[in-house]
């Protein structure tokens, strides 16, 4: 078994120093190969004896043993995948050209993105009563990401089902201060388009984060947030969850008094519920 398998295998069961010291090396890796047992246990917080009684857990005599095992995982990750990935039949290959696929879609993104666009969305949000997302299929991910982010920040944000009575109650109950919000990949879902014009209609702010400015739900949408249309809808979907994280920083920036402390605060409680069910 490799290092990382004999970790998942024992984690469950892991002590508290024991478990950070595990999460660490199945997560940084890299930097945890060029440090010695006492480097690793200072930038944990803990001594060096429990570097050592750690790796014996594991299975190794000490954490020399151990350590030349990550390193070597390391020299793999260096040397050896960025020449399996000039094979273009293998699945190093495919990795590789899959990755610079999204990196060019990524930076056209960056280039092409409507940042007048986006501070108008930004301020569109901290005036509303509620925000109100309409999210086709392949959109509930990014959509439920920002729904994650806004309620840290105290925002009234639910995401509506995509059903049409669902639709047609949402936009009966909506007021002309809320905010309807459609996260639209391919405009799959003609319903939520059709939605956001009656809304629209209504009087009520509309706004459109969408994989291409040519899709039916930014028709009807007052501020429209539109990647470049991508190859895929695989694609498609991993630059509308980078339009929402993009946003997600706007908003961290532009209401931080509303997010200061409030991760923290959330941990803090998080551990009091545990501690009290435990």
């Amino acid at each position: 078994m490799t290092y990382e398998d004999r970790i998942r295998h024992e984690r469950l069961g892991m002590s508290k120093s024991f478990a950070r010291l595990a999460d660490f090396l199945l997560d940084s890796y890299i930097e945890a190969s060029f440090m010695t047992a006492s480097e690793l246990a200072h930038a944990l917080n803990l001594d060096a004896a429990t570097v050592v009684r750690f790796s014996q857990h594991l299975g190794y005599k000490g954490y020399p043993e151990l350590l030349r095992e990550i390193r070597d995982k390391v020299r793999r990750y260096l040397l050896i995948h960025p020449q399996q990935a000039e094979i273009t039949d293998s699945i190093p290959g495919v990795v590789s050209m899959a990755m610079n696929s999204l990196i060019r879609e990524l930076e056209q993104t960056r280039m092409s993105l409507d940042t007048n666009a986006l501070a108008r969305l930004v301020d569109e949000i901290g005036q509303a009563r509620r925000i109100i997302i309409l999210a086709e299929a392949p959109a509930q991910p990014a959509a439920y990401n920002l729904l994650y982010f806004l309620e840290q920040g105290g925002f009234q944000i639910y995401i509506a089902r995509p059903g049409v009575v669902d639709l047609a109650r949402t936009i009966h109950t909506a007021q002309s201060n809320d905010l309807l919000l459609v996260i639209d990949v391919a405009g799959q879902a003609p319903t939520i388009a059709r939605a956001l014009q009656e809304a629209q209609s209504r009087g009520i702010h509309t706004a459109a984060i969408v994989g291409a400015a040519s899709l039916p739900s930014t028709h009807a949408a007052d501020v429209v947030l539109a990647a470049l249309e991508h190859p895929s809808m695989q694609t498609g979907v991993v630059i509308i969850n980078v339009m929402v994280y993009v946003l997600v920083e706007a908003l961290r920036w532009a209401f931080a008094d509303r997010f200061a402390g409030a991760e923290q605060s959330i941990n803090e409680l998080s551990a009091h519920i545990q501690a009290n069910h435990d």
